[in-house]
């Protein structure tokens, strides 16, 4: 089955919206979001890292920046870190967060939650993230993007889906697509922090966005495909209630 067919299809818990351009996409998204925080100021957003989500960031900056939007109360929590990086590094997913959105908007420093990537005790790191997200109420809407390979966060093929928060081993094919963002190779992170399947699946809405032609094949695969940990994605089909918003140029 493809999805090139119609602008916007809706399945069983399933809206699949297809746009023309990434601003469209990023715009798009951003409705979704702001839409939440309006209607529940103390929502709690899971947040994702990566170039997919930093034009959504931007229209829910500029918004803010009109008044239209008030992050005063919002809680978040971000997908994964890498293992061994400060908050202050600058490809750290701290300083991501920091740069392309908390920097310039209202957000409570405190309500602000990303694993410690420099943490000496990775056991209660984890089960502390976990049990902060359970505190908070759970997460509202999660924001999710896609590997070419259906990875979410850093659940690469093969993860459990039964996993929550845990520290796992970067595979080469990552660690050769991050080093872009490195002097060299050797310090690319080898390990991160990250929220598990069973996490992800917890929230209860999931909004998934995805750039360009090259995703359409594993969007295709894992919303239509068989469900297997080989194709990480494939669960959220399981999820009652996910958006996906894809560009299609």
């Amino acid at each position: 089955m493809t999805f090139i067919l119609d602008n916007f299809i809706r399945g069983m818990g399933m809206k699949i919206i297809f746009t023309d351009s990434y601003d469209q996409m990023s715009r798009r998204a951003a409705n979704i979001i702001s839409a939440q925080i309006i209607l529940h100021p103390q929502t709690v957003l899971g947040l994702a890292t990566g170039t997919t989500p930093i034009g959504t960031y931007q229209q829910l900056i500029n918004w803010y920046e009109k008044g239209d939007l008030d992050f005063s109360q919002v809680i978040t929590f971000n997908l994964d870190e890498y293992y061994g990086l400060s908050g202050e590094h600058p490809q750290s997913y701290r300083y991501f967060m920091d740069t392309y959105l908390f920097n310039q908007i209202n957000i409570n420093k405190k309500n602000i939650h990303i694993p410690n990537g420099m943490t000496s005790d990775i056991d209660a790191e984890c089960a502390g993230y976990d049990q902060a997200i359970e505190d908070a109420g759970g997460i509202d809407l999660q924001l999710l993007g896609i590997g070419r390979n259906g990875h979410i966060g850093f659940n690469e093929p093969g993860s459990s889906y039964e996993k929550l928060t845990h520290l796992v081993t970067l595979t080469e094919n990552t660690i050769q697509a991050n080093a872009r963002l490195f002097a060299k190779k050797e310090e690319v992170p080898t390990k991160a922090l990250t929220m598990g399947m069973k996490s992800i699946m917890h929230a209860k809405r999931i909004l998934l966005i995805a750039n360009g032609p090259a995703k359409i094949q594993i969007l295709n695969q894992a919303l239509y495909g068989s469900i297997t940990p080989e194709v990480p994605a494939s669960i959220l089909q399981l999820h009652p209630d996910l958006t996906v918003i894809a560009s299609q140029k």
